[in-house]
């Protein structure tokens, strides 16, 4: 019979001590973010090739696909050819230019020496005159034959440009991914017509989440960045276990969002606080998640 009655005392009290626990609240309710990025077609034109599906794991730098290019590419063949008819239009007067250009160093060479024969009472005034006068001539008929070029020059400095302009759009014609990530959303299909902006699709780094919870002020001093906190999930009858570590705290209150817990509470002023947990593959953009502190 004692025996009996101390069996009893020990079931109440291991209730007792559940029912305990089970009381118990989290110090913070929130849900799973990660940071989104919406990659956009940089170009107009057909889309010829689109290597993308929702849920494929992707690469910093992977080639996806490309928007057809064919008149970049003629437009491109097209400035070539005009670059080439300058050119030759301008071959004479640079070739005039070259000869002139050589006679100045010819004469510039001369100069020297006739200032050294001048220093050892070997040469005479008249001769450095002379071959000053021939160098400034020479730089004056360099300067004309430049004036002539000028607007040779201005138009082969324009078709540069242009060409310029052309190998940067056909280069974002091409589709990179911008970051290593999970592909969440495909907004295009191969063979649609693309505009420049359109949305192509949608792609987040899963392997680390943010949750994003929220705590009373009371609860703060308790709180630091840097800090490891206990994030649970719901796992069938019990909760999964995180290790997490807080790397942001708000500085203004706000009111709490209508998806945590009751009316009441939403009319609280709370502060939010992001939590870095790693993932294992189970952890979703959006699942309901708690935040518990070590005691």
């Amino acid at each position: 019979m004692k025996n009996t009655k101390i069996i009893i005392s020990l079931l109440l009290f291991g209730n007792l001590f559940v029912a305990c626990k089970n009381n118990e609240k989290a110090d913070g309710y929130g849900n799973f973010e990660a940071t989104e990025i919406t990659v956009s077609a940089e170009n107009s034109g057909k889309l010829m090739e689109f290597k993308i599906e929702e849920g494929q794991t992707l690469k910093k730098g992977a080639y996806v696909g490309y928007i057809d290019t064919i008149q970049l590419s003629l437009k491109r063949d097209q400035l070539l050819a005009s670059k080439a008819i300058v050119y030759s239009k301008s071959a004479s007067v640079l070739s005039q230019k070259n000869v002139l250009i050589a006679q100045l160093k010819t004469a510039i060479v001369n100069k020297n020496r006739i200032e050294n024969l001048i220093r050892e009472n070997a040469g005479t005034q008249k001769q450095l005159d002379d071959i000053n006068g021939e160098i400034n001539v020479i730089q004056k008929q360099i300067k004309s034959v430049e004036s002539q070029n000028s607007p040779v020059i201005d138009e082969l400095e324009s078709i540069e440009v242009q060409l310029k302009q052309v190998e940067d759009l056909l280069q974002k014609s091409k589709i990179v991914n911008p970051v290593n990530g999970t592909v969440l959303t495909k907004y295009a299909e191969v063979n649609e017509l693309i505009s420049f902006g359109k949305p192509l699709y949608k792609i987040a780094d899963l392997s680390t989440m943010e949750l994003r919870v929220y705590v009373s002020e009371t609860q703060l001093s308790n709180i630091k960045i840097g800090q490891e906190v206990t994030v649970k999930i719901d796992a069938g009858d019990a909760m999964k276990n995180f290790k997490g570590i807080i790397t942001w705290v708000s500085s203004e209150a706000e009111f709490t969002p209508k998806i945590i817990q009751t009316k009441e509470e939403r009319v609280n002023l709370v502060y939010a606080v992001k939590i870095e947990v790693k993932n294992d593959g189970s952890l979703k953009i959006g699942m309901p998640a708690e935040m518990w502190i070590a005691q």
